[in-house]
């Protein structure tokens, strides 16, 4: 061997005994590290929150038909907002706000009305379907004058009254021939 390689290594193993180069220090730990805490997070807030609304009574919902069995309508599953006018006027007919009147037409009997009352749209939709009645049997008679002159107005409106009333809501509020007011029974 030559002299610089023993010599190198005589400088190795005398450099490891003097203790510069050593094993790291291991530490053991019994808990998580920060970064494992707060990765954990804390539920403290949390776990008291649950516990406090565990004191708390609070009532129990009932299903739709557990509500349906004590008498109690459920909310309805479509806006009230968006109600055709047909749906409108049956309501108000319901309510006794309006009436259907002897000759056809519907009447404001607001002082019957049993909830709520009338809005300024409900009497214009009233006003509107009146108007649209009283266009429907102009119609009318014009189609059946070209096939049977000399049909007067009041009997095909009398005639439509007999098939209007068959489809009319079942507790609507309907004037007589007399002038008296009823319910139509179902």
């Amino acid at each position: 061997m030559k002299i610089p390689t023993v010599t190198l290594m005589v400088c190795a193993v005398a450099w490891t005994l003097t203790g510069c180069i050593s094993a790291p220090e291991v530490v053991l730990v019994d808990r998580a590290t920060a970064l494992e805490e707060q990765a954990a997070g804390s539920f403290d807030d949390l776990e008291q929150r649950l516990a406090r609304a565990g004191m708390n009574p609070t009532p129990i919902p009932f299903t739709p038909n557990q509500l349906e069995d004590l008498g109690m309508q459920p909310s309805p599953l479509v806006d009230p907002l968006n109600k055709t006018p047909a749906e409108r006027v049956d309501e108000l007919l319901l309510r006794h706000c309006i009436g259907e009147g002897n000759e056809g037409l519907l009447v404001d009997t607001r002082r019957h009305c049993k909830a709520g009352r009338m809005t300024a749209e409900d009497t214009a939709l009233v006003q509107r379907v009146n108007r649209a009645r009283q266009q429907l049997w102009a119609w009318m008679r014009a189609q059946k004058s070209r096939t049977t002159p000399g049909v007067s107005e009041d009997d095909l409106r009398g005639r439509w009254q007999r098939v209007h009333a068959e489809g009319l809501v079942c507790g609507a509020r309907v004037q007589a021939v007399d002038g008296s007011w009823g319910e139509k029974t179902c």
